[in-house]
This record gives C-alpha cells, sequence and structure tokens, in this order.
C-alpha cells in the first residue's frame, strides 16, 4: 500500500441554481485526498491517513474513497467538522475561504496515528496539513518514525497564505525534507524554499544534498526535471492537450510517479538509490501523461486506468 498522509476537505464551489440564485456545491477534494483518489484509479494499492470526520461532508468524503478504491481504514474518525473551503471566482481566477478551525483534519497529535501494517510500502505527505498546527507537527512526526523502513514522499505544495510562523513553517519542512526519500516540488515552490539566484537544476542539487534521494521539479506546460544523489538528470517534456483547469495537476502527477515506481518495482529505499535514467524518464513521463488527462477535464478529475 501507499498510504497518503494529509488533508481532505470539501471544496464548495460556485453554481447557479434552476432559478438563477447563486449557490455552492460541495467536493471531496484537498492535495493529499487527490493523490490518494488518482492512485486508487489508477489500480494501486491505495490509502489515505487523515482525520475523518463523522458529520455529512466527513461522509462524503468516504464514499468519494470507496469508488475509486482508497483504503480509509486507518483514518482517524474524529466527530470534529470537516475542514470547508469556499471557492470564490474573480475574473477567472480562484480565491479561497476556508474554514478550519479544530477541524477534524488539523486536530490531530501523535498519538491518534495507529501503528502502521508491514504492508504499507511507502508514505506520502503533503499539502496545507504541514502548514496548519497541530496536526503539521504530528504529520511531521509520523515522517519521523516511519522513515527508517519505508519510502517517504513529500510535496510540499507551499500555500503561502496558510503560512503564519515562516521560521517554524520552514524549519519543520527542512525537517522532514531530510527524511524525504523522494521530493517533488513546483518552480514555484522550489524558488519559495531556496530563495534567491540560481537555476532550477542548482537548486535542486542544493536541496539533494539535505538528504533526499531525488528531486522532482514540475513546470507547469513545460514538463518536469529530475535530479538523483548519484548525479542523474532527467528532463521530459509536457504533453499537449487543451486545458480546462489546472486543479488536482500536481496531485495527479505524484500519484503517477508514486503508481509506476511500485509498478517498476523500485518503491524501495535500496532500489531508489540504483535508477536508472531509463527508469527516471518512464516515470516522469507517466506522472506527465496522468496529469495531462486532469487538466484536459474541469476540476479534480484524475483518470482510471482504462482512460490512459
Amino acid at each position: 500500500m501507499i498510504l497518503c498522509c494529509g488533508e481532505a476537505l470539501i471544496d464548495m464551489i460556485p453554481a447557479v441554481t434552476a432559478d438563477g440564485r447563486g449557490a455552492y456545491v460541495p467536493h471531496p477534494g484537498g492535495a493529499v485526498f487527490n493523490t490518494a483518489i488518482a492512485l486508487g484509479r489508477l489500480g494501486a494499492g491505495a490509502g489515505l491517513l487523515t482525520g475523518l470526520s463523522t458529520d455529512l461532508f466527513g461522509g462524503q468524503l468516504a464514499q468519494a474513497l470507496d469508488a475509486s478504491g482508497v483504503d480509509a481504514s486507518l483514518a482517524v474518525s474524529t466527530d470534529q467538522p470537516t475542514t470547508l473551503a469556499f471557492v470564490q471566482l474573480v475574473e477567472g481566477q480562484a480565491r479561497y475561504s476556508f474554514f478550519d478551525e479544530n477541524s477534524a483534519g488539523r486536530m490531530l497529535a501523535p498519538t491518534d496515528f495507529p501503528a502502521l501494517p508491514a504492508f504499507v510500502d511507502a508514505l506520502f505527505f503533503g499539502g496545507i496539513s504541514l502548514a496548519c498546527l497541530p496536526g503539521a507537527e504530528a504529520y511531521a512526526d509520523l515522517a519521523m518514525r516511519e522513515a527508517a523502513g519505508r519510502v517517504i514522499m513529500l510535496d510540499p505544495n507551499i500555500r503561502p497564505g496558510f503560512i503564519t510562523d515562516e521560521p517554524t513553517y520552514r524549519a519543520r519542512l527542512d525537517r522532514m525534507l531530510g527524511l524525504a526519500d523522494i521530493v517533488k516540488v513546483s518552480d514555484e515552490d522550489l524558488h519559495w524554499l531556496m530563495p534567491g539566484a540560481g537555476s532550477l537544476e542548482e537548486k535542486a542539487s542544493k536541496m539533494l544534498a539535505v538528504g533526499p534521494t531525488v528531486v522532482i521539479v514540475t513546470r507547469g506546460a513545460d514538463g518536469a526535471i529530475a535530479a538523483t544523489a548519484t548525479g542523474l538528470s532527467v528532463s521530459v517534456p509536457g504533453k499537449r492537450v487543451k486545458v480546462a483547469d489546472t486543479v488536482g495537476a500536481g496531485d495527479t502527477f505524484n500519484a503517477g510517479v508514486l503508481f509506476k515506481l511500485a509498478a517498476l518495482e523500485l518503491l524501495d529505499k535500496e532500489a531508489l538509490r540504483h535508477l536508472t535514467a531509463a527508469d527516471l524518464h518512464e516515470v516522469l513521463s507517466f506522472g506527465a501523461t496522468v496529469a495531462a488527462v486532469t487538466v484536459s477535464r474541469h476540476g479534480a478529475n484524475p483518470p482510471w486506468a482504462t482512460e490512459l
């Protein structure tokens, strides 16, 4: 199993009722949730470890996970409310108002997480769950607890609006970067993490020195580059498609990378240290392919394996 650890929330999307009034429609979402859904649809053994509310929105999230073949048995059940993200579209750009205080996904402690079964091969961390306390520290603690024996992938997916204490947030990410085997960052994330002059390749090399075995940098329509601790450097172009929107693109890319590594029997700490350029190219290309399907349709709607 690939266990995705982090937020599951409800995006409240603007809509219009039959009589023309404004309304909001609830859609399951969250970066880590989206990655789990994408993995399940590809046919991977996928699980989600999060705080899952017993309220009606938590039920909607649980149904969506089940429908995509994602195991939620390790999720922490709680009667605290589900996080809601209300979306406002301003000149085509989405602005979010989050209702997250004392939520099921945020109010987690290290002791809430169960002992993980032996069949969990890899853990994925990322999203706003790494910025919002106290849950952020619980996830960091979980990564430290499990890093010695399982593959750790990290996608910070940085949202500056959630960061209330930047020095503490950066320190938490530094600890997790040192634990991770695979780090995926967007070009914007990388420049935020490593401000100042330097190319993406130069900054990826500096990040490798912190501890990861593989660093992947996505560049939107320009594709992705990757570098390894053994000195490999690989790039793949983006897939040319008609873009509906980019919601969930990075989350789906992450799922594609993890799925292909598992399919090639490379989702293992030792195997990652011996990746070939051909391996890495195949993995990045698959990630780009599945992400291209997601951006070709509205919302975070990752492809099923039968659609590829």
